[in-house]
């Protein structure tokens, strides 16, 4: 479905993407970790071209995305989700308005665009907060509203850039209870960015991780997180084994 070759990106000095090369199958999960800097949503906001590599091909059913013209780069936006780590919503309009607004922008009808707008709103359980703004709403409540304007849609590849990232921690588990929701239903592809190494080894088909620009490994949580290959996975490993036992020592001490 989507194949990078031979990608870079820098910016002055610093090498943000070095020779990456990636293949994404249809339906797949894939979470992209690493340590912050590593080059992972520089690689995403590649694909939709937010941001523009240097050197290589990112081929989207074949199609070459770096080589589109505007008008063709803006449809082949509309068939890719992206949600990102700050809201970006309008707080003028309500929530199901701002899900509608790219929608009625890009010339669907308003009928048929509050439709969409609605059943995605449906999709993140935010049926009875259609018509809040979005300073009536948490932050995990905004984020939710983010990913529905994504999923209104409908898009053939989802792309998440750290969506729990400015959510306080109380607020995280409500965005990813909708995020593994979606997986479940596998109705996209799905390249997601995060440090949640919880959602990661419930959801994901294939880790890849990341190191200063380079895919250091990749494969099943069960491998890359149990037997890694690579000094970043052997530090996921320890940060596991880590949280596995404080968690068995606070419940020990609770039991006592």
């Amino acid at each position: 479905m989507l194949v990078i070759q031979d990608l870079h990106k820098q910016f002055g000095s610093i090498k943000a993407i070095d020779g990456l090369n990636l293949s994404v199958t249809t339906g797949e999960i894939l979470v992209l970790m690493g340590p912050s800097g590593c080059g992972k949503s520089t690689t995403i906001r590649t694909i939709n071209r937010l941001i523009e590599p240097d050197q290589g091909n990112i081929l989207l059913h074949d199609v070459n995305i770096l080589t589109l013209d505007p008008d063709e780069l803006q449809k082949i936006r509309k068939r890719i989700g992206f949600v990102f780590q700050h809201f970006n919503l309008i707080g003028r309009l309500t929530a199901l308005e701002n899900v509608m607004f790219g929608l009625v922008m890009g010339g669907m009808d308003r009928d048929t665009a509050q439709n969409k707008a609605n059943d995605a709103m449906a999709k993140v359980g935010l049926e009875e907060h259609l018509h809040h703004k979005p300073n009536e709403l948490s932050g995990g409540q905004q984020q939710r509203v983010g990913i529905a304007r994504a999923l209104a849609y409908e898009p053939e590849l989802m792309m998440w850039d750290e969506p729990t990232a400015s959510l306080d921690p109380i607020l995280v588990r409500e965005v990813l209870v909708v995020m593994e929701e979606l997986a479940r239903y596998r109705s996209s592809t799905m390249i997601v960015v995060t440090h949640e190494l919880s959602f990661a080894l419930r959801v994901a088909d294939r880790i890849v991780l990341m190191d200063k620009g380079k895919i250091v490994e990749e494969g099943k949580a069960s491998g890359v997180f149990v037997n890694p290959a690579s000094e970043i996975g052997q530090k996921y490993k320890e940060l596991i084994e880590y949280q596995m036992n404080t968690t068995a020592q606070s419940l020990s001490g609770k039991t006592l």
